[in-house]
């Protein structure tokens, strides 16, 4: 099938060049304000062409599953939906006035001016013919046809009789319904109702009470049926639309309970039968040639007579044959005759047909689906148009249809709400993306189309490149770059250098550049096509710029260049940024920068790296800075801390050093001029005499030698004789104190602070027989009771003093008398350790006297000792030895027996009190011991070897 669109008229090439625009005006106007059609159409392709190229459609009929359409020829011809041709049924001889299906679609009834009516079996070789020797222009097949034995149809012709026949014992019978109103135009039959329409209106019989149910009296205005056939149509089982001429009434049949308990009819009197309201009812300025349900509404086929038949039409009388008509319309009404929408259609050869040479039908449906002028899919209902040489298939238009029709009017936002909205498919928005980015591309409309391409392009890599593109040869790229994917998709990387590169020429984007660099992941495009763009525009570039190129040599690699840019941008992350990537030797051109951005961490920074970045160069850089900056004070910081780290480190800027702590630090200037070494003496002098710094020029004036003058500017400008004594007193020159004396000796108040210091460091006689005759010192009785009572303190503090130092002397000295006669062992390792056997048992060991030193000695034998028990050599290889310092050696066995025997004739003795000098020496060394020992572990208590002639001798 070829789609067609709906005919809006044409234009009369006659006219004027102003009619034309304005008329072109009016046309823009008016597809702006144009309603978007309920209906689309096709042209019903297949083998209708063929089919109607030697012969006319006269009439149409749909089933579920196919269509019957009938010729002037007398053929039913049976299609499918495309149009395709599945049967023919040659059932008549001439034209084929009506056709009807069953509700099965297994049956097709059709009439014809030969007097005959025919069904056809569409599935067997059944064919049923009955013949009424008139014309019969309408048949309607019992809905359930194939269901029932009784096989009943409907049907009535220009005799005027509407027969009904059905199936008996004896044969097919036919039974008149209703005859003397005239020809009978249409019937419609819906479950157990007959609808007809005849010369005098329009009745309803009830098949199953054998009943009429009711009478509808046609319109006064309605044309006559040679004119203008009337239509009807069961919207459902009790709605009967009627449409005749121009007046179209919607009858509403209600129905009583005249249903038994088994299902059959009850015969109930006439006026408890069915009751039919007119629900609706207007007047059309058209005639119509079809009428079908539309969901809540209707749809009408107008035909619209020429203006030379138009009033020989409603006059009644027969048209001319000249071709005049109109295009034949389609109107979506609502029943109060509203119109919805309104469509012509360009039928072929419709310039010469009459309003009877149409007909309507539309494909069996629930409706169930129908809301807000929208079908589901495959319940939607379908319309036929059919023309004598033509048949269009309507349907409700969709979503993608009305999708299409907004962009086809130019309302893209619509059309995408629409898509968003999941009214259409999926593969919509390519299409509904792309028609709208161009369209907001020729409105120049840049930035909204670059806000609406992450919603458009979604995922598609390809079209998001061809987007970039697109932009960039619009030189409208930098909008886009904030809008394009880093992942799901990931474009080719010379997209996003494509991208940056222009953001880089233009000056007003070079925030946005920064913010991209920072964003983007590093892996998606390469950073040296950017970087060579930015470089050569880098010294006249924003700040914006400069921080992106240093955000780019970071992901480069190049953390040097990088630095630099942070360091003149003055970035404050600039020391952390050197520390994480070992940065120092970096440094050395960019000092003052440092020094502006953080002059605390560029200081320690800088005294760290002071081998690498030597103080000149740092000096040299700050005393040079262009910037505007207080390059003397980062001097400052930087001197004073590289003093209090290396003193000598900066000793060639120490007489700068001076007039810097003079100007910002002068509490810190003597500490320095008292520290310092390597200053001028005559520049720091006229320094601090032209800043004032009194206390620091009397530190010079001491340096240099001239002790007077700074004694003298103590006195005279300070007026601190406290300071000035202290002076005189750290000088140690008797020539001081003669100099302070004389030039006190004037002030009295002086005199008496003078004589208050003295103690200690002068004579206050000699004070006091320099002071003139006469002079009035004040509090003088107040100040010599002090200056006696501190002589006394400080004589009894000398006595005290002397004291102490005797005592320390007398108990050093028996210390070392004490320490002088220890004895010192001498032996070999077996030596020792059988001595420390033969001890255990008698002594405390001798390694853990404390008193007792020993050596063990590895050497060969010493000649000439002998021992002063046995008088034997004393050979150290052989036994061991203990040596005094009273120059008495004993053999270690020859001292153990001499103890042991005296300790055993003490012990037979009176246990009277010891000498103070016994053989184990008691002779209050043990207590000098515990003293000596007292903050140590405590020995165990027991007897110690004492040289035995000693301590004999002794007592």
């Amino acid at each position: 099938m070829s789609a067609i669109a709906p005919d809006n008229g044409g234009y009369d090439g006659g006219e004027e060049a102003e009619d034309v625009e304005e008329e072109e005006e009016e046309e823009e106007e008016a597809v702006e304000d144009e309603d978007e059609p309920r209906l689309k159409y096709q042209r019903m392709g297949g083998s209708i062409p063929a089919l109607l190229a030697n012969d006319a459609a006269s009439c149409v009929a749909v089933a579920e599953r196919m269509i019957a359409l009938g010729t002037h020829d007398g053929i039913v011809h049976i299609l499918d939906f495309l149009g395709n041709q599945v049967k023919e049924f040659p059932s008549h001889v001439s034209v084929v006035n009506d056709l009807s299906f069953d509700v099965d679609g297994e049956y097709v009834a059709s009439c014809s001016d030969d007097g005959c009516v025919v069904i056809n079996s569409l599935f067997s070789d059944e064919k049923m013919r009955f013949e009424y020797h008139r014309p019969m222009k309408a048949v309607a097949i019992d809905p359930e046809y194939a269901r029932k034995a009784s096989k009943r149809f409907v049907a009535g012709g220009l005799a005027g009789n509407l027969y009904i026949n059905s199936k008996k014992w004896l044969g097919f019978r036919d039974q008149i319904l209703h005859s003397g109103e005239g020809p009978i135009h249409a019937v419609k039959w819906r479950e157990s109702l007959v609808a007809w329409a005849n010369d005098v209106g329009v009745k309803v019989y009830d098949a199953a009470n054998d009943q009429r149910v009711t009478f509808i009296e046609k319109s006064r205005s309605s044309p006559h049926p040679d004119v203008q056939q009337p239509h009807l149509v069961w919207q459902d089982d009790t709605l009967l639309v009627i449409a005749w001429g121009t007046s179209v009434k919607i009858a509403s049949i209600r129905r009583n309970g005249n249903v038994g308990t088994n299902g059959t009819y009850k015969h109930l009197p006439l006026s408890s039968m069915n009751q039919v309201d007119i629900v609706a009812s207007f007047q059309t300025s058209y005639l119509i040639s079809g009428i079908a349900p539309f969901g809540d509404t209707l749809v009408l086929l107008a035909y619209i007579p020429g203006e030379e038949d138009e009033e020989k039409y409603f006059n009644n009388t027969v048209p001319s044959q000249q071709g005049t008509a109109k295009r034949p319309e389609v109107h979506v009404v609502t029943w109060t005759n509203d119109e919805l929408a309104t469509d012509e259609l360009p039928m072929l050869g419709f310039e010469h047909y009459k309003a009877n040479d149409y007909s309507l039908a539309h494909a069996p449906f629930t409706g169930s689906s129908y809301a807000g002028g929208q079908w589901a899919a495959g319940d939607e209902p379908v319309y036929y148009v059919v023309s004598p040489k033509d048949v269009v298939i309507a349907k409700p238009r969709d979503a993608e249809d009305h999708i299409n029709w907004l962009l086809q009017h130019g309302r893209h936002e619509k059309a995408l709400a629409a898509v968003e909205e999941g009214s259409g498919k999926s593969e919509l928005l390519d299409e509904v993306g792309s028609r709208y980015l161009d369209h907001l591309i020729v409105e120049r409309r840049y930035a909204e189309a670059a806000a609406l391409c992450p919603k458009l392009l979604r995922g598609s890599a390809s079209a998001w490149e061809r987007w970039v593109f697109h932009f960039a040869h619009l030189r409208q790229l930098p909008i886009l770059v904030p809008y394009m994917p880093t992942e799901n998709p990931t474009l080719r990387d010379t997209a996003y250098e494509v991208a940056l590169v222009a953001l880089v020429t233009n000056p007003s984007f070079h925030k946005d550049l920064l913010s991209i660099v920072r964003s983007w992941p590093p892996k998606i495009y390469s950073t040296l096509p950017v970087i060579l763009a930015i470089e050569p525009q880098i010294d006249s570039g924003t700040n914006d710029l400069k921080e992106a190129l240093a955000e780019l040599y970071v992901i480069n690699g190049q953390y040097e260049k990088a630095f630099s840019m942070y360091a003149d941008l003055l970035n404050p992350e600039v020391f952390d940024f050197i520390e994480k990537h070992s940065l120092q030797e970096a440094i050395r051109e960019k000092v003052v920068q440092l020094m502006m951005l953080d002059c605390k961490r560029a200081v320690n920074l800088l005294i760290q790296q002071r081998d690498t970045v030597t103080p000149p160069e740092v000096v040299s850089q700050l005393l040079h800075a262009k910037n505007k900056c207080d390059s003397r004070y980062f001097l400052y910081l930087y001197l004073h801390s590289l003093f209090e780290v290396s003193p000598h480190a900066g000793k060639d800027f120490h007489d700068m050093q001076v007039e810097l702590y003079a100007e910002f630090d002068p509490k810190m200037l003597l500490p320095f001029l008292r520290s310092s070494q390597h200053y001028t003496l005559e520049k720091a002098y006229d320094i601090c005499a032209k800043r004032d710094l009194v206390r620091e020029q009397v530190f010079i004036y001491g340096r240099m030698g001239n002790r007077k003058q700074a004694l003298s500017i103590i006195i005279n400008k300070l007026g601190d004789i406290e300071e000035a004594i202290e002076f005189v007193s750290a000088e140690q020159d008797d020539e001081l104190w003669e100099e302070l004396i004389k030039q006190c000796l004037n002030q009295p108040e002086m005199v008496g602070v003078l004589l208050e210091h003295t103690v200690g460091n002068l004579d206050p006689l000699h004070i006091v027989s320099m002071v003139p005759n006469g002079m009035e010192i004040p509090r003088l009785r107040d100040r010599l009771v002090k200056i006696i009572t501190d002589y006394r303190t400080e004589t009894s503090l000398r006595h005290g003093c002397n004291d102490i130092l005797k005592a320390d002397c007398v108990n050093l000295l028996v210390k070392y008398y004490k320490e002088a006669k220890h004895g010192v062992l001498l032996s070999n390792e077996e030596d020792d350790a059988r001595v420390k056997r033969e001890t255990n048992r008698t002594f405390q060991p001798l390694d853990k006297a404390p008193s007792i030193r020993t050596m063990v000695m590895k050497s060969k034998t010493r000649g000439g000792g002998k021992c002063c028990i046995c008088f034997d050599p004393l050979p150290i290889q052989e036994a061991a030895i203990v040596m005094f310092f009273c120059c008495h050696a004993y053999h270690m066995t020859c001292l153990h027996e001499s103890t042991s025997s005296i300790s055993d004739n003490e012990l037979a003795t009176s246990k009277k009190p010891t000498s103070s000098y016994d053989v184990y020496g008691n002779n209050g060394y043990n207590e000098y011991e515990e003293d000596e020992d007292e903050d140590e572990e405590k020995a165990p208590t027991g007897p110690r070897l004492r040289c035995i002639l000693c301590t004999t001798a002794a007592g």
